[in-house]
Formats: C-alpha cells, sequence, structure tokens
C-alpha cells in the first residue's frame, strides 16, 4: 500500500495533466452493458451481439431519430469488444470476426454522424468478461492505442485488481491519456471498488483526475435495482454532493428506461431522479425497437435541460415521509430550482400536500412547470399550501423559478416555449387561495 504522501503526490501530478475541458455537463448518449452484456454469439444471435454491425445500428438511431440533438452524443462500447490476445507489437485489438473493420473505422463512422465513440476497459490483469486488461506496464500503450484510434470516452473498469493496483493505475491511466493531445473523457470505475464512500474514497482528489465515476453496484432491468441505487445515493447524499461539479459526476450507472422492466411511471421516476442527481445520461436499450412511450420520456426537453445546468450542482433529498413520499430538490441556473415529489408506495394515487415555504424555499411568488404534463401552473407563494397527485412508484416534477420582477419573467416564458413550443399555455394566476395541482 502506498503512503498517503505518495498517493496524494500520484493525485497531484494527474490533476495537473487531467484539466481536459470535457464533460462540463453531464455526458449524454447510448451504452451497451445492461441491455446487451457479453453476447458474443454473432452466428445464432447477429442482431444483438457485440459487434461493430450493433454500434453502427445505435450511432444511425441516434443521429436520424431526434436524440443528437438532444445531447444523446455518445455510442459506447462496453466489455468484451476485444480479441482474447493483444496483437505482436502489444496493443489491444477488437474480434477479427465481430468488429472486421476495427475499431478506426467505426470511429470514423460514428464521427461522421456529429457523434462520439468510448470504449470500455479494466485497470487490471483482465476485464470483468474475462479478455485482455490494461497492467500498469500497458497504460501509455493502450492510451495511445485509444487516442490512435480516435476513441472520445474510456470507461475504465477495476476488476481483476487490488486496491494498491488502482491507486496507481487510475491516476498514471488520466495522465496517459492527456498526453495523447486527444480529449478524452474519462470514466473511473475505482470508487465502487472502494466502497463508494470516505474516508477509502477521497472525492476532492478524484474530480481531479476523472470527469465521472461509478460510485456504487452495477444496475439490473428492475425496479428493485432502481430503488436500491437511489436509497444509496441519496443516503449517502452529504459525502457524495459535494463531489459533482463541472467536469466531475458521480455516475449511478445506466438508464434502463425502455428496456423490460419499468413502467411509464417508474421511466418516469428514474429520468427525474437521475436529472436531480446531474448524474450521466447513458442509456442502454434498443433504439431500433423503442417504444414511443419511453422515447417521450428519454427526450423531454424540461427534464435534459434540468440534468444539463451549467451549474452543475448535485441535488438532494429533502424529505422522507412516513406516507411513502419523498421529497427532492436541485439549485439550477439564473435562481431557479428543481422539485421532485416521488411516490415509494404501491396501492394507488396519493395526495400530497405541503408548501414552497416548508420545503424551504424564501419568501417570494413563483413560477411553476410541470416537466412531465408540459404545463405552466398557476403562481405560487411560498406560503401557499398546494397538493400534488403522486402515482404509485411515480413521480411530479417541477421546474420552479422566482416571478420577482420582469426580467424573470421573461426568461421563465422563454425556458416554457423553448421546451414545449406550440403546446404552451398559462393558467390563470391564483396565488392566493389552496392549489390542487
Amino acid at each position: 500500500m502506498w503512503s498517503a504522501c505518495v498517493l496524494f503526490l500520484a493525485f497531484s501530478s494527474a490533476a495537473l495533466a487531467l484539466d481536459n475541458g470535457l464533460m462540463r455537463t453531464p455526458p449524454m448518449g447510448w451504452l451497451a452493458w445492461e441491455r446487451f452484456r457479453c453476447d458474443i454469439d454473432c452466428q445464432n444471435d447477429p442482431y444483438n451481439c457485440i459487434s461493430e454491425q450493433l454500434f453502427m445500428d445505435m450511432a444511425d438511431r441516434l443521429s436520424e431519430d431526434g436524440w443528437k440533438e438532444l445531447g444523446y452524443v455518445y455510442v459506447n462500447i462496453d466489455d468484451c469488444w476485444s480479441s482474447k490476445d493483444r496483437d505482436a507489437q502489444g496493443r489491444l485489438q477488437p474480434d477479427p470476426k465481430r468488429f472486421p473493420r476495427g475499431i478506426p473505422h467505426l470511429a470514423q463512422y460514428v464521427h461522421d454522424r456529429g457523434l462520439k465513440l468510448g470504449i470500455y476497459g479494466d485497470m487490471g490483469t483482465l476485464t470483468c468478461g474475462g479478455y485482455p486488461g490494461t497492467t500498469l506496464d500497458k497504460i501509455e500503450t493502450d492510451a495511445q492505442t485509444f487516442a490512435d484510434w480516435g476513441i472520445d470516452m474510456l470507461k475504465l473498469d477495476g476488476c481483476y485488481s487490488n486496491s494498491s493496483y488502482q491507486e496507481q493505475g487510475y491516476p498514471m491511466m488520466s495522465k496517459a491519456l492527456n498526453a495523447t493531445g486527444r480529449p478524452i473523457g474519462y470514466s473511473c470505475s475505482w470508487p465502487a471498488y472502494q466502497g463508494g464512500l470516505p474516508p477509502k474514497v477521497n472525492y476532492t482528489l478524484l474530480g481531479q483526475i476523472c470527469n465521472l465515476w461509478r460510485n456504487y453496484d452495477d444496475i439490473q432491468d428492475s425496479w428493485d435495482s432502481v430503488m436500491g441505487i437511489v436509497d444509496w445515493f441519496f443516503d449517502n447524499q452529504d459525502a457524495l454532493q459535494p463531489a459533482a461539479a463541472p467536469g466531475q459526476w458521480n455516475d449511478p450507472d445506466m438508464l434502463i428506461i425502455g428496456d423490460f422492466s419499468l413502467s411509464l411511471d417508474q421511466s418516469r421516476a428514474q429520468m427525474a431522479l437521475w436529472s436531480i442527481m446531474a448524474a450521466p445520461l447513458f442509456m442502454s436499450n434498443d433504439l431500433r425497437t423503442i417504444s414511443s412511450a419511453a422515447r417521450s420520456v428519454l427526450q423531454n426537453k424540461a427534464v435534459i435541460s434540468i440534468n444539463q445546468d451549467p451549474l452543475g450542482i448535485q441535488g438532494r433529498r429533502l424529505l422522507k415521509e412516513k406516507s411513502g413520499i419523498q421529497v427532492f430538490q436541485r439549485p439550477l441556473s439564473k435562481g431557479a430550482s428543481a422539485l421532485v415529489f416521488f411516490s415509494r408506495r404501491s396501492d394507488m394515487p396519493y395526495r400530497y400536500t405541503t408548501s414552497l415555504k416548508t420545503l424551504g424555499y424564501q419568501p417570494g411568488v413563483f413560477e411553476v412547470f410541470d416537466v412531465f404534463s408540459e404545463q405552466r401552473l398557476p403562481e405560487l407563494k411560498d406560503s401557499t399550501q398546494f397538493t400534488v397527485s403522486i402515482n404509485p412508484s411515480g413521480v411530479v416534477m417541477w421546474y420552479i423559478y422566482p416571478a420577482a420582477d420582469r426580467w424573470k419573467e421573461a426568461e421563465f416564458e422563454g425556458f416554457s416555449k423553448k421546451l414545449i413550443g406550440p403546446k404552451f399555455h398559462r393558467h390563470a394566476n391564483e396565488v392566493d387561495a389552496p392549489l390542487v395541482l
């Protein structure tokens, strides 16, 4: 085990090298793992196997179906892409049958569509799927290989290693990536292998090395998995929330919206809570067959705008009620904020009554935009009680803006019109009466 002094120097050296200016808002795109895993049987399952065709298909969908314009620009390869052996020069190489034209060809295909290509590696002897890992002596070689291929993002896992190895390797890769001269976003799985929390994880230093990092367990295609991740992140929000900032993000893992397990309400809940967390938005689904309902959640402009807020402040859970209702809030730029009312109930819609004052808002009058109904609601005084009806395992999500003066009103109307266009409309102002929203 390195001494604390040596580890600090390793972090500091990498910090000076990182400064890549990337991912100033949470990155968005598509990632193969949760939906397609390590399916390498292209003979019997050519439509779903990990191959260049799968990633070309997803690049086509991102570029042609309205995703790219919303910010979903990364096409990310995960595990099981490589050959079982390095080449004669000691470099990683793709499986020749599944990627017959090589990674540079795929990168060019992706770049020609205005997108970016991400790839997967592992800081250890093997990847989690049993393919060649990146040992310490191969860090510079692999970083340069990725740069030569035209890679735009690296996710570096941590299977088949140990804490001492990771302490050396993750900072070394940060420095090596930046030494290539190619801007490559860097996703580290290091915290997830160290329990995710201080004192084992120093997030102040980690933020100087990586653009994003996996903190916790892999997501599975189940509502229970989503809830386990949500509970862990918000139960530990005092330690995790300060770590997030432009260019450095906590990553609760992929969006499973459009797969097999989530209802429409649960899909909205994952999207809303990931946006409150300022989380990277990496979908892992089949964009070739995704339903219109799932697409509408993932392409909701208001939720994306909240997620991509330039302040980059991660939100917090404000309340856990005995009724099963939880309330989350995220500060946004220009004095705005996002509120999420979330039901952990499983019986029926719940009518939850509160006020903005109760939720910690300063005295004043506020404009409210309902994100999923895409409606502008009546203005609210901080002291006015209101009631929201929240579906079981569902959310109500609001964008809130102070209506203190005319220029703020103009900002709010611009936000609303930009997001919902011709559907924009306004209710009559009713700031004194109790409201049912």
